[in-house]
Order: C-alpha cells, then sequence, then structure tokens
C-alpha cells in the first residue's frame, strides 16, 4: 500500500506561494467582440515596442503593447496572397492552393467551399466586415462578401496593381460590397488610411450592442507609399515612416473609441503584418530589426511580424510571449473564444491560442511550424530549433533579384534563442535535434509535400473567363463622400447629405452649449427626420418615421465641453450617448423611410421643425459633426 504525504506549510509560506503564482485572469464572460488589424508588409523592426531604435513613432502601438502582450514569435507567409489566405482559413496556404500572389483578373481564388474565420464567426451570431486589402480574388465570386463577411470597403488587392489600358490607366478600384466605388489615382490613395479608420470605427459604433468581427487589413503599408496630408513629411524615416505613423494614428482611433463605448474590456484586439518588410524598396521600405532577411523570402525577417494582442481585464498587461503562434492560429482562438467550433470535416493547420494569451499556459501548442515559399518547403521551426533545408533568399537587394550563390546548398540548423539574426549554422553539434526535424520534415512531404502537391492540398476557386473588375455603369456603387466640415449657422443641400433613407445610422459631434436649449443639428421638417437638441440642458434625440417623431432625452445634463451621438438601429430602436456612454435608449416607429427633403442644418432647423424644439438657435459651438450610415 503507497502511502501519500501531505506537507502543511507554514503561514508565509502559503502567502510567498500565492503572491508568487500566475495571476489567473477573470472568468471568461459574453463572446468577445474581435479585431484583427493586418498592415500589409511592415517589418518586425518597423514598430517602437520591437525596436525602440526604428526611429517611427508608435505611441499608439507602444501603449498597446504596455497595456496587452506582445507576441515576438508569431509568423505569416513570404507574401501576400498566402499570408491572407492562411488567416482567412486557418490552413497553409499550400493546402487551399494559393501559395503565390494572386494578379487582378485572376482565374483562381478562395475556393467557395472553404469555411472561413467569417463564416464561422456569423454562424456564432457575429456581425462581419473586411476594410481593406483582400487579396484572395477579385471575381464575384472570391470577393469578401461570398464568404462570410456582411459587408467590404476596399481595394481587392495591392496598391500596385494597376490597371493596363483604357480609362481605368494607372488606376485602381475601391470597392464597396460587390461593385466599384471610385477609381483611385496614386494621389488619391492618400486618403486610404483615414477613410478605412473612419469606416472601421463607423462599424463599431454600429454594432456595439451585439458581438462583431472587424478584419481591417491596411493598404498601408505597401509601396507605392501614399500617407495622408496631415502625416505627409512628418517623420524622420521619409514617406514610409509617415505612412507607419498614421496607421498608429489609426489604430489609436479604434481603441479610442472601444475606451469611449466602454467596449474595450470586451473586445480583443490584434495587430500583426502580412510579411515582413520589403527590403528592395530602400526608403520606401521598412526594417526587420534584429531579424535576417525581408519580404519573400523565409528567413525570421521575412515571416516573423510584430504582434500585439490587446484585452483589457483579460489578457494581462505589459506581457510578452515567445511561444510560437502563426497567423493561422486566428482562426481557431476567435472561433472558440466566440463559443464555436473548427469544422472537423477537413484538417485545420492552426492551433488555439486563447490559453497562452490568457496566461494560462507559456508553451505554444505547435510541434512545428512549416516555412513554405510557394509550393517548396524551405525550413521547419520546432521550439528553439530551425532547420532550413532548401536555399533561403534574403531578398534585400535592391534590384529586387534573388541573391545568386552558386555553391551547392546544405542543410542549415538555428538556435532560434541564442541566434535570432540566423548567423550561426549548429547542424554539427546537435545531429539528435536534426533527425527529429527530418521526421517532421518526412511527415509534411506525406501531407502537403516538400515540392510538389501532396494528398493535402485542397483546390482553389476556378474561374472561367474572369473580367477586370472595373465600373459598372448601369448598377453603379454609391459612393460615400465625407459630410464637409460645416460652421454653426450654416446649411448642407438636401442632396448633398447623407443619404438615410432606409438606413440605419449614427449621428454625432462635440458641442460646447452656451444656452439651455436649442437645435444641435436638424435634417428633415414634419414629414420625416432627425434631431439633435437640447432640453433644459439636457441632450435630446427626435427620429420623425411614417408614424410620427419619437424623441428620448438624458436624464442629467452635462457640463462644460462633451461628445453626444445619437442612433437608430434597423428595427427602429434608438439610443443617445453622452461622452460614450448610453443615457436614453427608445423606439421610433421604424427607419426614415425616405430622405428628407430639407436642407441639413447646424445650430438651427432651418425649415419646418421636426419637433417642437422652443427657442431653436443654439449658442455655443459645435465641432466634428459626423453622420454615419450602415448599409
Amino acid at each position: 500500500m503507497t502511502m501519500i504525504r501531505f506537507r502543511l506549510l507554514p503561514p508565509i509560506a502559503v502567502l510567498l506561494a500565492v503572491l508568487n503564482a500566475t495571476p489567473v485572469l477573470p472568468a471568461a464572460g459574453p463572446p468577445p467582440n474581435l479585431v484583427l488589424i493586418f498592415i500589409d508588409d511592415l517589418g518586425y523592426g518597423d514598430v517602437g515596442a520591437f525596436h525602440p531604435e526604428c526611429g517611427n513613432r508608435t505611441p499608439h502601438l507602444d501603449r498597446m503593447a504596455r497595456e496587452g502582450m506582445k507576441l515576438t514569435s508569431f509568423y505569416a507567409a513570404p507574401v501576400c496572397t498566402p499570408s491572407r489566405a492562411q488567416v482567412l482559413t486557418g490552413c497553409y496556404a499550400k493546402r487551399v492552393s494559393l501559395p503565390n500572389v494572386l494578379s487582378p483578373g485572376a482565374a483562381a481564388g478562395l475556393h467557395p467551399d472553404e469555411q472561413t474565420i467569417a463564416e464561422l464567426l456569423q454562424a456564432q451570431g457575429y456581425a462581419t466586415t473586411c476594410i481593406g486589402k483582400w487579396h484572395l480574388g477579385d471575381q464575384p465570386q472570391c470577393l469578401p462578401t461570398r464568404h462570410g463577411f456582411d459587408h467590404y470597403f476596399g481595394i481587392p488587392y495591392s496598391n500596385d496593381m494597376h490597371f493596363l489600358g483604357g480609362p481605368a490607366q494607372g488606376k485602381v478600384p475601391l470597392v464597396r460590397d460587390e461593385q466599384v466605388a471610385e477609381l483611385l489615382t496614386g494621389p488619391e490613395q492618400s486618403t486610404l488610411t483615414a477613410r478605412y479608420t473612419d469606416a472601421a470605427v463607423q462599424f463599431i459604433r454600429g454594432h456595439r450592442d451585439r458581438p462583431f468581427f472587424l478584419y481591417l487589413p491596411h493598404t498601408a503599408v505597401h509601396v507605392p507609399i501614399y500617407p495622408g496630408e496631415r502625416f505627409a513629411g512628418k517623420s524622420a524615416n521619409g514617406k514610409y515612416g509617415d505612412w507607419v505613423e498614421e496607421v498608429d494614428w489609426g489604430v489609436g482611433r479604434i481603441l479610442d473609441a472601444l475606451r469611449d463605448l466602454k467596449l474595450d474590456e470586451k473586445t480583443l484586439v490584434v495587430f500583426t503584418s502580412d510579411n515582413g518588410p520589403w527590403l528592395t524598396q530602400g526608403r520606401n521600405g521598412g526594417v526587420a530589426g534584429p531579424l535576417r532577411g525581408g519580404k519573400g523570402g523565409t528567413y525570421e525577417g521575412g515571416v516573423r511580424v510584430p504582434t500585439i494582442a490587446w484585452w483589457p481585464g483579460r489578457i494581462a498587461a505589459g506581457g510578452a510571449s515567445d511561444a510560437l503562434g502563426v497567423n493561422i492560429d486566428f482562426l481557431p482562438t476567435f472561433v472558440a473564444l466566440a463559443g464555436g467550433n473548427v469544422p472537423a470535416d477537413r484538417k485545420i493547420d492552426g492551433r488555439d491560442l486563447s490559453d497562452v494569451l490568457l496566461g494560462r499556459a507559456t508553451e505554444s501548442p505547435h510541434e512545428a511550424w512549416f516555412y513554405f515559399f510557394g509550393t517548396q518547403l524551405q525550413a521547419v521551426r520546432s521550439g528553439r530549433w530551425k532547420l532550413a533545408i532548401a536555399r533561403q533568399d534574403e531578398r534585400n537587394e535592391r534590384t529586387g533579384k534573388p541573391q545568386s550563390n552558386p555553391v551547392p546548398f546544405t542543410p542549415t540548423l538555428y538556435d532560434l534563442d541564442e541566434d535570432i539574426g540566423e548567423q550561426n549554422n549548429v547542424i554539427g553539434r546537435h545531429p539528435d535535434v536534426v533527425r527529429r526535424l527530418q521526421g517532421l520534415i518526412a511527415g509534411m512531404d506525406a501531407d502537403l509535400g516538400t515540392t510538389k502537391a501532396g494528398p493535402g492540398v485542397r483546390p482553389p476557386a476556378q474561374i472561367a473567363n474572369p473580367r477586370p473588375l472595373v465600373a459598372n455603369p448601369d448598377n453603379p456603387a454609391p459612393v460615400e463622400k465625407p459630410l464637409p466640415e460645416l460652421k454653426l449657422g450654416e446649411t448642407l443641400a438636401s442632396e448633398a447629405a447623407p443619404r438615410i433613407a432606409s438606413k440605419p445610422f449614427t449621428v454625432s459631434c462635440q458641442v460646447a452649449p452656451e444656452s439651455q436649449e436649442g437645435v444641435i443639428v436638424a435634417h428633415g421638417g414634419t414629414g420625416v427626420g432627425y434631431a439633435l437638441h437640447l432640453r433644459d440642458g439636457k441632450p435630446c434625440f427626435t427620429v420623425r418615421s411614417a408614424n410620427g417623431a419619437a424623441t428620448i432625452a438624458a436624464e442629467k445634463a452635462p457640463t462644460g465641453k462633451f461628445n453626444v451621438a445619437g442612433q437608430l438601429q434597423r428595427n427602429g430602436a434608438m439610443t443617445l450617448a453622452v461622452n460614450g456612454e448610453v443615457v436614453a435608449r427608445g423606439q421610433a416607429g421604424g427607419l426614415v423611410p425616405h430622405h428628407p427633403q430639407e436642407d441639413l442644418s447646424v445650430g438651427f432647423d432651418a425649415q419646418q421643425p421636426i419637433t417642437d424644439y422652443g427657442p431653436g438657435k443654439f449658442a455655443g459651438t459645435i465641432e466634428g459633426l459626423r453622420v454615419e450610415i450602415e448599409e
């Protein structure tokens, strides 16, 4: 009989054991909102939190890292399309037959039978949107709206993939859902980061009351480089640094919106890149910091990317994990956090990283990660060891040509814990490690193949007679125009005002009132319309639909300058928020059924009143007026 012995700790030992234990974060609550910010060609050394000597000012990303967790061994594919295929499917790009970059009008794309991260989250009740660069096929059956996204807004491929002829020569298409809304010249791309960010914030505000998945694959910082006007010429690193700093600003706006709406503790935000820096572009490309190589190669600099996970209250602040993670892990991680399951009828290569993110584990769930370039397997990593079995181009010549080396290649082993820059081949010292890694390679060869396609490869979408994605003159998509900067006492003609007919919308601004009454903004009259106004100093929101007017009001009058927002939802529900906090709820008779004929007025109601305002004119200041429409 075995005797089990118990040792009682003295009180002070118990206390020390508790203090030294890994902190246990709060228990899981409702499914979180999920935001994935995916940058194009951003290097490991381009963010201050990963490489303080980079010279780029990234205060919002640095704060995100302080408040969240840096993932310092996080991987992507070497180039655009494969990396995005991995994010969407949770599989190696070779498995889903998207191992190479797609061109406009390509006859291949993401297969309709692949179950994407968006489709799996939709099944859990999530609202989904994709804003930015898609690059998984530009034919209708390959667009985001056919793969689980409720809406899409962005350029469907890289911003240097211009049309070659006709009136669209030198331009790229900006697509809304499945139609070309605009054709952008190069300089017009300078508005993209701000427009994408505006659309992202609008989506968050419009879905604050239900779980949402925001996939934001930015066009930045891929060449050609087009920073916004307010950032151009402001950084120490030329145009590239300007655009990095604008990306950082955009991240800050999204995190601020989540904080303002009190959604920060309900939202997991991940920031990452699709591959390493494009070193061949010189000053228009980034840097890999301590890593070797860049975009287009399988040295660490080409595929190890700066990644930050932020979820206040759930992810411990100031943490860093060197556990191996990959962008194929987003799908199983996000789906698990949403309460769903990954498909059981096909192989998914990704692993659930939630235990690492939430502090319940320190080891990677991956036994190994396989570095593919196209269809060729070039290296494998397991733990600290990386074995290269094929030549890895550094891709650092300004000519863009791979480095040539007439010397035959022999396998190379790196200890990444001691040699992150991959300078020292230690293959002769660790034959047992090499044999183990060669066994892993043999297993992958039997699955996907190390050069040719193995039995585990699934087909891509095959498109007969693909056509360039151009505007359809018979059915043009609506062009979103930002609201011009309107001053107190000004009006905007109805035909130029945001088209709210039968659409959910949010009207918001910042006000500093000098009186207790007055109209902040009004659009409409005795037929239909909406207004933000004050009554006894209390903000009010009125909606007039086909069933009459409905008004909701705050219980207290705020002091000083404050933000106010009124929202009409698809089911007619109304909310009024002050400084991001909902202060009143109500129910309108429905959406506004048709566009108001009256002009939009700021600080007064220029025509028939939507409701009884009392003294109609507003005294004080009104700034940042926005009307955001949910399609």
